[in-house]
């Protein structure tokens, strides 16, 4: 993490999130995807640091974050509710307007932010996603075969729980190197902290009831917005791995681009080098990308 970061645990209304807090100027919110933990920012926000307040947080349910006790329906898995959480998070920081980068799982959270709290966020960036329910639209068999935890952590309990919980190190090998990502940008302690993450089982569960939510009630809400035309209002820049899933399977439909202006009003995106995990393994150019993108509005605060 960033030099001179401060580590905090911050209560919220479900339970408490950790931190971490670096840098000085206008506030960007980091948050990391399956199956990591702040730490996948470790080398962007120490670059980022030098023009931004980064705050990079543990989502409800993973790294050092709580795991509140979820529903039949997994409501408090939903994006919606973790959404709420880390505007509370960021206003408990002082911080009642910001700009969010999420990758992964984080970015379906962060892009849920922009839905539901337009007023908080005045920058979005997504990585390596598109929305959650133009993926299930769209499933075929090479989604079934590549993006296996959609499938398998949505299950009903406790059979993903208890594979998940048998072998976190086989879990967070096959992310780490299936999704057309370099082992060597993991070193080993890293790998450990990632399969430490997994090592609770409530901590799983509650990764399980993410999944669920996504396969269910996450879906309801993305389909509520397009009924309703609610939009996302801020600029929103989608950047997705140039040898990754985004960047073959949409290509009919417009790519990731296409996809996101079904939803937003101003996008603006490319692909990134690397895999899925492109900030692990191109943590430099991640961090150019979202400074420049975040630069804008950094200015205008000032």
């Amino acid at each position: 993490m960033p030099n001179h970061s401060q580590a905090q645990t911050i209560s919220v209304s479900g339970g408490s999130i950790f931190t971490t807090i670096a840098g000085s100027g206008p506030p960007v919110l980091l948050l990391h995807g399956f199956p990591e933990t702040h730490l996948m920012w470790r080398d962007v926000a120490p670059l980022l640091a030098s023009e931004f307040t980064v705050i990079c947080a543990d989502l409800r349910g993973y790294g050092a974050s709580t795991c509140p006790p979820s529903t039949p329906d997994h409501l408090p898995y939903s994006k919606r509710v973790m959404a709420a959480e880390m505007v509370e998070l960021m206003a408990k920081l002082s911080f009642r307007e910001f700009m969010v980068a999420g990758h992964d799982r984080g970015g379906r959270v962060a892009y849920r932010m922009a839905l539901d709290h337009p007023a908080a966020i005045r920058k979005l960036a997504v990585l390596d996603i598109v929305p959650t329910s133009a993926v299930w639209d769209r499933a075929d068999d090479r989604f079934v075969l590549a993006f296996w935890p959609w499938l398998l952590l949505a299950q009903a309990e406790p059979l993903p729980e208890r594979l998940i919980g048998s072998a976190p190190d086989a879990v967070v090998h096959e992310a780490l190197t299936g999704w057309g990502s370099y082992a060597a940008v993991f070193p080993p302690e890293i790998r450990e902290a990632y399969v430490e993450a997994l090592g609770s089982a409530d901590h799983v569960h509650a990764i399980c009831e993410e999944y669920r939510a996504a396969a269910s009630v996450d879906r309801q809400h993305d389909r509520q917005d397009q009924i309703s035309g609610h939009r996302i209002h801020c600029p929103l820049m989608p950047l997705w791995s140039g040898t990754g899933a985004l960047a073959a399977w949409y290509t009919n439909e417009g790519g990731p681009l296409a996809l996101w202006r079904q939803l937003a009003d101003n996008v603006v995106g490319h692909p990134m080098p690397g895999g899925h995990f492109f900030p692990e393994e191109y943590p430099t150019e991640t961090a150019k990308v979202l400074a420049q993108f975040f630069s804008d509005a950094a200015s205008s605060s000032r």
